[in-house]
């Protein structure tokens, strides 16, 4: 399987901890085995450590495993903060001011690799506050890639998720698709709610992540086969519109 043109995405969550960084490293591993070359970016990570080569975040290192392509850490996590806290605070708590001009230039550094798969994983949910007037929604709106959404099934999700999709919406970017991923072993109704979701997500459901007792992205990457082909075949059919 092979794309005709290099394809970029802007993952986003209903909230932290929906499973971001899992489902983003499994969909680069599955597109891996399909022979296309992978490429991430996590512009901004808070609940960095301090290591010999400097801060590194596990998420974003999670991210760089499943790259073919090879880039400094620093341009794949360009901002990594200790404080385990809202970027924009993590941030200020280091004395940097973020800026969406900035972060984009990062992203735009990322996106010049023409990956035939490329990442931009935020942090957090749509919201998320870079400083004291933009959010990561500008950094999308700024960079223009179509969004996929990953929602953390528990309590309370369908309305995460559908105000989530309300603004990507409104901000006039594509959602290409949302996963639902099995955070809560023990939520109620699960099945319930995803059919509901199903009905009501102006967008389709590109796969659905059982609770897995071990998240390597080789065990997530099987149950995302459908989403990268899913993914794949819009792109087809953007392309094959423009054409005409």
């Amino acid at each position: 399987m092979h794309s005709t043109r290099p394809l970029a995405f802007f993952v986003s969550g209903t909230d932290t901890d929906a499973g971001k960084t899992t489902l983003s490293a499994g969909l680069l591993a599955s597109a891996r085995e399909q022979g296309l070359s992978t490429l991430a970016c996590k512009p901004v990570a808070s609940g960095s450590i301090n290591t010999r080569e400097g801060l590194r975040n596990h998420d974003a290192l999670q991210l760089a495993a499943q790259c073919s392509i090879q880039v400094p850490y620093e341009h794949l996590n360009p901002h990594a903060f200790i404080p385990a806290i809202a970027p924009h605070l993590a941030a200020a708590s280091s004395g940097v001011l973020l800026e969406c001009s900035e972060l984009q230039r990062d992203v735009t550094r990322i996106l010049a690799h023409r990956a035939s798969l490329t990442l931009i994983e935020g942090a957090g949910g749509w919201r998320v506050p870079i400083n004291e007037h933009e959010t990561l929604a500008d950094l999308a709106i700024a960079v223009q890639l179509p969004v996929i959404l990953v929602v953390g099934m528990k309590l309370g999700c369908i309305n995460h998720a559908l105000l989530s999709a309300e603004a990507i919406l409104r901000d006039g970017l594509t959602l290409s698709g949302w996963i639902a991923n099995g955070t809560d072993p023990g939520m109620a109704c699960q099945a319930d709610n995803i059919r509901t979701l199903q009905q009501l997500m102006p967008a389709p459901c590109l796969a659905v992540i059982p609770h897995l007792p071990s998240a390597r992205p080789a065990a997530v990457a099987r149950y995302l086969e459908p989403a990268l082909t899913t993914l794949l075949s819009q792109s087809t059919t953007t392309q094959t519109a423009t054409r005409s």
